[in-house]
C-alpha cells in the first residue's frame, strides 16, 4: 500500500512540474518581450534614456559581423584607394548606436521578426532576424543575438552580437532616383 501511495504521490508531482516550468517559461518570454518591443520602441523615438535602461552596464560586449559580401563590395568602392580594407569585426557600446540614432534627422527603425527565446528563469538567449531602416530605406539587415540576464528589477541585455548584410543599393534621393 505504502509503494502504491509513493508512486501516486510521485506521478502527481512530475505531472505538475512541466506546468510550473511552462508558466516560469511563459513569465520569462512575456517580460523577455517587452524587453525587445522597448528597445524596438526606443530606437523609433530616439530615446536615448529609455534605451540605455535596457542594458545591464554601459560597456556590454557589442559586436557586429559584416557578411564578406559586402565588405567586398565596400572595398571595391572605397573613394580612396589607397584606404584600408574594411573591418569584419567591429565593436561599439549601446550608448554609441543611441547616440547616432538619436542624432539623424532621418527615421530610424528596427524590424524585428522570428524571435526565438531560450530561459531558464535566470539567464536567456535571445535570437532574431532584423532589418535595419532608415527612413524607408533597408540599410542592413541580418541575424541578432542577445545575452539576458534577469536581476532583482527585471530583465537586463548583457551583451548584443548581430550579423549584417549591408544594402547595395544606395537609398533613394528625395525628389528624384
Amino acid at each position: 500500500m505504502n509503494r502504491l501511495l509513493a508512486a501516486i504521490m510521485t506521478l502527481g508531482v512530475l505531472a505538475l512540474a512541466p506546468q510550473y516550468v511552462f508558466a516560469q517559461n511563459a513569465t520569462d518570454k512575456g517580460q523577455i518581450e517587452q524587453v525587445i518591443e522597448t528597445f524596438r520602441t526606443a530606437i523609433l523615438n530616439k530615446d536615448k534614456d529609455k534605451f540605455l535602461t535596457l542594458f545591464l552596464k554601459d560597456d556590454i560586449t557589442w559586436t557586429g559581423v559584416t557578411a564578406d559580401a559586402s565588405v567586398e563590395r565596400l572595398y571595391a568602392t572605397r573613394p580612396n584607394p589607397e584606404w584600408a580594407r574594411p573591418l569584419k569585426v567591429f565593436n561599439s557600446s549601446p550608448r554609441e548606436f543611441i547616440g547616432f540614432i538619436a542624432k539623424d534627422k532621418v527615421k530610424v527603425d528596427e524590424v524585428i521578426s522570428n524571435v526565438r527565446i531560450d530561459s531558464d528563469g535566470d539567464i536567456a538567449q535571445v535570437w532574431f532576424d532584423y532589418s535595419f531602416m532608415l527612413g524607408n530605406h533597408k540599410q542592413n539587415w541580418g541575424k541578432e543575438s542577445w545575452q539576458m540576464v534577469r536581476i532583482e528589477t527585471g530583465w537586463k541585455i548583457a551583451a548584443v552580437i548581430w550579423s549584417q548584410d549591408l544594402n547595395p543599393m544606395p537609398p533613394v534621393k528625395d525628389g528624384g532616383l
